[in-house]
């Protein structure tokens, strides 16, 4: 507080404040105005959190932190005290403001004890940052943050959001798929997905549509189709990205080209559909190999080249590159014009391969009863003795 301040009457300043806002919120400042009085401040801070929360409480939120919050700031816990500030700094026109209102912020919180409420404000003064086009400050605030982190055992699931949110944007504005696909699931593991409004959702699951299917190193879908935010695609403009998807999971090369018109609502795929023909011709041998059963992987070219519509002649190329992603592991007999595999990355299944998964146990269980009443038909006399 400053020496101007010194003398600043905080129950006048409630009165005024309650004087000029609207009816449905001067019953808080009333309340303030008790809890401040009597030294309540767990109470306080839940009041003014509460408040904070009320939309129509924006335009005064500046001021109530400057006059009345910063008065009492030391006895609030830390994560509050971060909390009612990331409401505040939304409120400022200017990024710039909000940036160089957090640091006085993070300043505060910069203690030993509190690094995990440090996190959550450095990453997001990041966010404003991000806004503001300063991409190397808020990549040395991830590195840094990230640092801390890995030094916790846990902490609250509200600081991985933030760590995971601000970490996607990055990757979004630097148009690193795979490693914004990555930072998006984990935010939305550390959230609730109802928290977020039905844009944001939107979104956010077109977004990671688009870098499931850009992401050089994503070749497995399953993590994403299963999760509830996909279902915000349903129905609406982009359903159409949804059932790409699942054709690219399912190696589905007939479903992608009925698809490929879509391509002209996004100039990423259009821009991309070398790549993206490549990458389901990758996925239909992953599909084509990871159906059969493990005593028949032996698969000669001419079949390969049927599942991926490729000419015999790019099918070597093909299995070469899926080897060399580590998607699958074998070996080329090229006397023969067959491939052996002997192992298929591991992946997170949909329903539908999770029954054929199923389907697959139910005949090896059926050929284990078989052998077995064999054995037990034809060597009867041997284990009797």
């Amino acid at each position: 507080m400053s020496p101007m301040e010194v003398d600043f009457d905080v129950t006048h300043f409630l009165y005024e404040e309650r004087k000029k806002a609207p009816a449905s919120l001067q019953h808080y400042f009333t309340t303030f105005e008790d809890l401040y009085e009597r030294k309540l401040w767990h109470q306080l801070t839940l009041k003014v959190l509460d408040y904070f929360k009320d939309p129509s409480s924006a335009s005064t939120q500046i001021d109530i932190f400057k006059h009345f919050v910063s008065d009492w700031e030391n006895k609030i816990n830390t994560l509050s005290l971060v909390r009612i500030a990331l409401q505040v700094a939304h409120q400022f026109k200017d990024d710039h403001a909000s940036v160089q209102f957090l640091s006085d912020i993070i300043t505060k919180v910069n203690q030993p004890d509190t690094q995990d409420v440090y996190v959550l404000a450095k990453m997001e003064s990041a966010s404003f940052q991000l806004r503001l086009n300063q991409v190397d400050e808020v990549k040395k605030s991830m590195d840094a943050c990230e640092k801390i982190l890995d030094g916790f055992d846990s902490v609250d699931t509200m600081i991985y959001a933030s760590y995971y949110r601000v970490s996607a944007e990055y990757y979004k504005a630097k148009a690193d798929y795979a490693q914004y696909y990555k930072s998006a699931l984990l935010y939305l593991a550390c959230i609730q997905v109802d928290e977020l409004t039905q844009k944001e959702r939107i979104e956010r699951a077109y977004d990671l549509s688009i870098s499931a299917l850009l992401g050089d190193m994503i070749y497995n879908f399953g993590e994403l189709l299963m999760h509830p935010i996909l279902d915000s695609l349903k129905g609406n403009e982009h359903d159409w990205l949804r059932s790409l998807l699942f054709a690219f999971n399912s190696g589905d090369i007939g479903k992608y080209e009925a698809l490929v018109p879509h391509f002209s609502k996004q100039p990423l795929l259009q821009q991309n559909i070398g790549f993206l023909r490549r990458k389901i011709c990758l996925m239909s041998l992953i599909e084509a190999v990871f159906r059969r059963s493990t005593d028949n992987r032996s698969i000669p070219f001419a079949e390969i080249a049927a599942e991926t519509r490729l000419s015999s002649d790019e099918v070597e190329h093909l299995v070469m590159k899926a080897l060399s992603l580590n998607l699958l592991r074998g070996s080329i007999d090229q006397v023969d014009q067959k491939v052996v595999i002997t192992w298929v990355q591991p992946r997170v299944l949909d329903k539908q391969q999770i029954e054929g998964m199923k389907r697959k146990l139910e005949e090896w269980n059926t050929q284990v009863k078989k052998i077995s009443t064999f054995v037990g038909e034809q060597g009867g006399e041997v284990f009797a003795q």
